[in-house]
């Protein structure tokens, strides 16, 4: 049989079935390489259990991982949605990781900027965002408590995963939009036996026939260690006018002479924060947060 992962929890596995039922799964060895979002192959082994066999060609992959093991966020996603807030402060260097990961996986990028019905917090908050906001990427400004309905124009005909850190509003963004979500999160509890540690896993909503959205647990890091420098240096968009230019073809972007990105750097052309967040995402083999 053939399913779609619509929850994931640890080693645990919610199918969809494509007569609308649902399976609880395992996957077979020790060591999963499922995602939420996953088109899978199954086997049933009984009547409430089965085992995924195989994982269909994915369009695309969304992770993060460090120097002891990976994570899997969602995969089919076409767009990914990065909630930041008023309040608390987020975190830039998160936003740019999740950034470059995206980038990576050619998948789409939005930014939403939530709570924005706290005004004396909200001209500080675009601020943070600026850097972002010119290098082209969508920001929504929204209250997910009064306004969540501003972002569901943007999840038309596209399967999108939500991150963020805790504390963002991703909880009250998704209730707003999905009202029967709590409702899931107890079902898929149930079937997965997870208990109080709901919270953990990625779940995948069906808003209508063409739009989908994955709510994935809060992040405190967003480790980069599966990219290798040269794909982390094409995930910074305003680098790519300047790579290729250095003096020497396996420049680091650090001391050497004649380095493109330093002179563009120098030059008010790329962002010092953005610098320094690349540095520092190198300076660790992209592996630390």
């Amino acid at each position: 049989m053939q399913g779609r992962v619509v929850a994931a929890h640890g080693r645990q596995y919610l199918v969809e079935l494509p007569d609308g039922s649902r399976l609880p799964c395992f996957p077979r060895g020790k060591k999963s390489e499922v995602a939420c979002g996953d088109q899978v192959e199954i086997k049933q082994t009984s009547a409430d259990q089965g085992v995924i066999e195989a994982i269909q060609p994915r369009r695309s992959l969304l992770y993060r991982s460090n120097e002891i093991r990976q994570k899997l966020i969602a995969a089919n996603v076409d767009q990914l949605i990065i909630v930041v807030a008023t309040e608390p402060a987020f975190s830039d260097e998160l936003v740019t990781r999740a950034l470059v990961a995206a980038e990576s996986a050619s998948i789409e990028i939005l930014i939403v900027l939530n709570k924005c019905d706290l005004a004396d917090r909200l001209a500080a908050a675009r601020e943070r965002l600026t850097v972002f906001a010119g290098l082209g990427y969508r920001i929504l400004e929204l209250s997910a408590r009064d306004h969540a309905e501003d972002l569901r124009p943007a999840l038309h005909s596209r399967t999108s995963v939500l991150v963020g850190q805790s504390g963002m509003g991703k909880s009250t963004l998704i209730n707003a939009l999905i009202p029967e979500a709590n409702a899931a999160t107890r079902e898929i509890s149930l079937a997965l036996d997870s208990g109080k540690h709901t919270t953990t896993h990625a779940s995948l909503y069906q808003l209508d026939a063409d739009s989908a959205l994955i709510d994935s647990p809060g992040l405190q890091e967003f480790g980069l260690g599966h990219l290798a420098r040269g794909e982390i240096e094409q995930a910074f968009p305003e680098f790519r006018p300047f790579l290729g230019q250095c003096r020497f073809r396996d420049c680091r972007h650090d001391r050497e002479p004649d380095c493109a990105l330093t002179v563009a750097l120098a030059a008010g052309k790329i962002d010092p924060r953005r610098f320094a967040a690349y540095r520092r995402i190198v300076g660790g083999g992209g592996q630390t947060s």
